[in-house]
């Protein structure tokens, strides 16, 4: 029998902006391989699967290459799937159980809500030839139980990045954050996001990362809100609420595409 499978693109209002994802709704549980290679095959930075358990849905995320703790983005294209296909009354909290434990979403008119674990970055040496492969000169090096937070001196030197994929992957960390308070209105800060070691040279706008950045920033700035951009080529906007041991982000999202999958 044929699965349905959307894709959505997250942390924009707009098609063909903020990151793309994949979302296929399931009946019960399918098999890992499986998974891996639908992955393989949408060739997103990540596809979410989720199917009904307990009082809400099991999800789990998978890049090309691999199974993924935490992903922002594609819980935010989940939540919107399960809402304007019907799945979920538009009044109704999404609730995920996932590796990171459970997750929340809510709708706020055309925003969505994710409540999700803070991740905290505390200062780190930067591992040999980390810096070099980004190709900057770092302000600050902090490091979470995921990535490591790179702070440049100004949003240019974000922007213009050119890091060395190859010697990055060679790095031990998920991923590498880079980021800049914000020279533009209406912004507090930006980043990018590279993590070629699980198979995503850069990501379009990740929302795990900003479970570090929102109290990277928040005690920079002393403001619990905030709003970023994320600047990758395709670009998107989080807002984020840092509320104790947990971060809220915000974004947006349009269903770009539905599709079945034949096999």
């Amino acid at each position: 029998m044929p699965t349905r499978i959307v894709q959505v693109d997250a942390f924009t209002k707009r098609p063909f902006a903020g990151n793309p994802a994949a979302v296929c709704v399931l009946s019960g549980p399918r098999p890992d391989g499986w998974m891996r290679d639908v992955a393989r095959e949408m060739n997103l930075s990540e596809t979410a699967f989720l199917y009904p358990e307990l009082d809400g849905y099991r999800l789990r995320w998978f890049t090309p290459a691999v199974e993924v703790d935490l992903c922002g983005h594609a819980t935010l294209a989940s939540a919107h799937v399960l809402w304007e296909d019907g799945h979920l009354p538009a009044d109704f909290e999404a609730r995920f159980h996932t590796r990171s434990g459970l997750l929340l979403a809510d709708r706020r008119g055309d925003w969505i809500e994710l409540d999700f674990p803070a991740k905290i970055a505390g200062e780190a040496e930067p591992p040999r030839g980390l810096l070099a492969a980004l190709g900057v000169k770092a302000v600050g090096v902090s490091r979470n139980q995921f990535d490591y937070l790179v702070e440049v001196e100004s949003e240019s030197e974000v922007r213009s990045a050119a890091p060395d994929a190859t010697a990055l992957r060679r790095v031990d960390a998920r991923g590498i954050i880079v980021t800049a308070r914000s020279s533009i209105a209406g912004f507090d800060f930006v980043s990018r996001f590279f993590a070629p070691a699980v198979g995503v040279d850069e990501d379009p706008v990740t929302g795990s990362s900003h479970c570090a950045l929102a109290p990277y920033w928040s005690a920079r700035l002393g403001k619990p809100e905030l709003t970023a951009y994320q600047a990758s080529a395709r670009g998107g906007v989080v807002r984020v609420r840092v509320n104790g041991d947990r971060v809220v982000l915000a974004g947006q999202a349009v269903t770009v595409m539905r599709a079945e999958l034949l096999v």
